[in-house]
């Protein structure tokens, strides 16, 4: 089978001065036509059985993550398992790394996106992961147009063409990986006996039953990022459904091959048994900094200290680097890769002062993750894909990772938790949490999962920790700097006055029309205010975009 281009078509079809109503049932004529092509009987099938197999073991988990929550809520501690010291303590390792995973300099992400992915495919990276996850808002069409885009790229087919430019995919070009929903989303448009579908299993699935063979016959295979495992049992899940769906589609156990994003705290606790329940399968562990500290405070919302703005949360701070250390220590005993986190910095083409700027931060991370013995790092942008390359070829003489660098570093529970931190919150810094989260939520709505905000690449996870710590700053009533040389208490009503000011902003900018202000603002409200923490901003906000697609009879 052939999947056509149907996101290519309907942009095209946009360049095109058409009528509303006729331009809109067009739109809507090629996504049905692309939907039955991606969800073809024989994948419809294939969803319906992974989802009916592990529903229940699924909602298991999710209900032992809500019991997790109350018991550090009431006061519990933290601690590296017990019951799994024998796993920590054995000598094994993980499968031997498939050729085109041995080298992960340097990875570029990005949503799975059709001229994304063309561009950093070719971009010289070693690795792009296609994000169904933070960075790609699930509206129906992104995900469907998603799963076109992974079929022509497995194949070295992909092409765009717009008004002004084709774009092609190289036929040599970074390694594809893909990184489906977590375990806690749905896809809604998608209902296995009258209820929503796991978003894991359907986009796992797809990409898996349409791309295996392909990408085996191109040399590679099927690779994926798993994002916000909470524990190893959530990881022994993902293995079970690596073995079942390999087995159903005939592929030979181990090709399938996983890197885990280590960015919940809790999982922060047991890397060495998350690498054990997938050692078939597993390839590394990658520090998602930006989730890790956002699953902080939600975690400990209440009980922790308040974080400062969110401009000081450096990765030097000393949980941070233990953080890192611990993951790279465990990887290398294990014989995966250990791959650095996301620096949100972007060059500018434009603005040569913020190129520059952009450019020495990046180059200081990735120095400090190369001297700490890891692997690779990411980027989220093309042009940072030199820098980094570079860095890490010259700081490791062409070696294609630091596997040798093992080390001897106890890292205890309290290493992992949040101390030694700065106090200052003030006044800018809660106006830029409150900027950021609404002009991200907004763009959510739209359709927009990835955005250039203040020349910081902004995904979901960094719009999580703007809007965890507003939540978190009124819960503690913290005393703020208003810029002014005085200080004074946070309170609901310097919120909403603020949240007044900084959307006015917006809309007086062109941003955010009238009526968009007044659902996000809305959402904002329910994030911030909402006596409890909302574990999700991406939940709630799925739910009004299904809103108001039944509401628009789409």
């Amino acid at each position: 089978m052939k999947l056509k281009m149907a996101a290519q078509a309907i942009r095209m079809n946009q360049t095109q001065p058409q009528h509303p109503l006729k331009a809109r049932l067009e739109a809507r004529s090629i996504l049905a036509r692309a939907t039955e092509e991606v969800l073809s009987p024989e994948a419809r099938q294939f969803i319906t059985m992974l989802e009916r197999t592990f529903r229940s073991e699924r909602s298991e988990l999710l209900n032992r993550r809500a019991e997790q929550a109350e018991w550090l809520k009431s006061g519990g501690r933290l601690e590296f398992p017990a019951e799994t010291n024998n796993v920590r303590s054995a000598q094994w390792t993980v499968a031997p790394c498939p050729p085109d995973l041995k080298r992960r300099h340097v990875e570029i992400t990005g949503p799975a996106e059709a001229k994304m992915m063309i561009n950093a495919l070719n971009s010289g990276a070693d690795v792009f992961m296609a994000d169904i996850e933070d960075s790609l808002s699930p509206t129906w069409e992104n995900v469907i147009f998603a799963q076109q885009s992974l079929y022509a790229a497995s194949r070295g087919t992909l092409e765009l063409k717009t008004a002004e430019k084709t774009y092609k995919q190289n036929s040599r070009g970074a390694t594809l990986i893909v990184r489906p929903r977590g375990w806690h989303l749905s896809e809604a448009n998608f209902l296995v006996d009258g209820r929503a579908c796991s978003g894991s299993l359907f986009d796992f699935g797809l990409h898996l039953f349409h791309n295996a063979r392909a990408l085996l016959d191109r040399g590679s295979g099927p690779y994926f990022y798993l994002p916000k495992l909470e524990s190893s049992t959530e990881a022994r899940l993902w293995n079970k459904v690596f073995v079942y769906a390999q087995e159903a589609l005939g592929l030979p156990r181990g090709t399938i091959r996983a890197t885990v994003l280590i960015e919940t705290i809790t999982a922060a606790f047991e890397m060495d048994e998350i690498l054990f329940e997938l050692r078939e399968h597993a390839s590394g562990l990658n520090a998602g900094r930006w989730d890790y500290l956002f699953s902080i405070l939600k975690k400990f919302s209440r009980s922790a200290t308040p974080f400062p703005d969110r401009a000081r949360i450096t990765m030097d701070l000393p949980f941070l680097r233990s953080y890192c250390e611990l993951m790279v220590q465990t990887c290398h005993r294990r014989g995966a890769h250990a791959i650095g986190g996301m620096s949100a910095f972007i060059p500018s083409r434009k603005d040569k002062a913020v190129n520059e700027i952009a450019f020495k931060k990046v180059t200081a991370d990735k120095e400090r993750e190369i001297a700490l013995g890891f692997d690779g790092s990411w980027v989220a942008h093309p042009d940072l894909v030199p820098l980094v390359k570079k860095l890490f070829v010259d700081k490791l003489e062409g070696a294609p990772d630091q596997k040798h660098m093992i080390g001897n570093i106890q890292v205890l529970p309290a290493d992992l938790l949040p101390r030694d931190l700065p106090t200052e919150i003030t006044e800018q810094g809660i106006r830029t949490n409150i900027s950021v989260a609404l002009q991200y939520i907004h763009r959510w709505l739209q359709g927009q999962g990835a955005v250039a905000i203040h020349n910081l690449m902004e995904d979901a996870a960094t719009a999580e920790i703007s809007r965890a710590q507003l939540w978190q700053w009124l819960q503690h009533n913290v005393v703020f700097h208003t810029g002014k040389g005085a200080y004074t208490f946070f309170s609901e009503s310097f919120y909403r006055d603020f949240l007044k000011d900084e959307l006015s902003a917006l809309q007086n900018s062109g941003e955010i029309g009238e009526i968009d202000a007044k659902r996000v603002r809305k959402l904002m409200d329910y994030l911030v205010l909402h006596h409890e923490f909302v574990e999700f901003l991406t939940k709630p906000a799925y739910d009004m975009i299904q809103t108001e697609t039944q509401t628009n009879g789409h």
